[in-house]
């Protein structure tokens, strides 16, 4: 019985040093190919790499027809309104000169 107690703590204590080794391996090879010019092995004491400014988030437009936002690269703009689809574009300049947009 005790035999099998301390392989099961031996299998245990592998598995935890597996894992520890294969996440000091990844930590390692990541900062490595931030660019710094180090091997794996060795610390070069520098700060860590900064990155860009950070990018913000697309903006938005509503639909004149409609009310559905839509991010403004893939809306159409047409005079100061902007559009969810082309058909909806179409219907409110139709609308706009008098005539029914169907």
């Amino acid at each position: 019985m005790r035999q099998i107690f301390l392989l099961v703590v031996f299998i245990f204590a592998a598995r935890w040093l597996v894992k520890t080794m294969r996440a000091a391996q990844t930590g390692t090879a990541a900062r490595g190919a931030a660019g710094q010019g180090a091997s794996r092995g060795q610390a070069t004491g520098a700060a860590p790499p900064q990155r860009g400014p950070r990018q913000l988030a697309e903006p938005m437009v509503r639909c004149a027809v409609c009310g559905v936002h839509a991010p403004k690269s893939d809306s159409i703009a047409f005079g100061a309104q902007y559009f969810c689809s082309v058909d909806h574009a179409r219907r409110h300049a139709a609308a706009a000169g008098g005539r029914d947009g169907r």
